[in-house]
């Protein structure tokens, strides 16, 4: 089965982030438990990559086009993500 790239997707935490809650972070530590949350929430066959590219396989693809990735990005919590990160 081959996997086509759908789109991509920013899903990282960008430094001004980081810079407003004025403390240390481990950001790949944070990236990485973002990433596993959005892979939970993304329907069958797609998956996101480490680099943000969406993969979809062959009968996924439209469902991945789809999908509303903005609003599974709006409900991750990220306070307690940092919680849960900081240094």
């Amino acid at each position: 089965m081959t996997h086509t790239r759908v789109t991509v997707l920013d899903y990282t935490v960008n430094a001004d982030v980081y810079a407003r809650y004025g403390a240390d972070f481990d950001a790949e530590a944070v990236n990485d438990e973002i990433l596993r949350i959005v892979n939970e929430a993304a329907p069958a066959g797609v998956t996101v990559e480490r680099n943000g590219a969406v993969m979809a396989e062959d009968d996924a693809i439209r469902t991945a086009r789809e999908f509303d990735w903005a609003t599974v990005l709006k409900r991750i919590d990220l306070d307690t993500i940092l919680a849960q990160h900081g240094r």
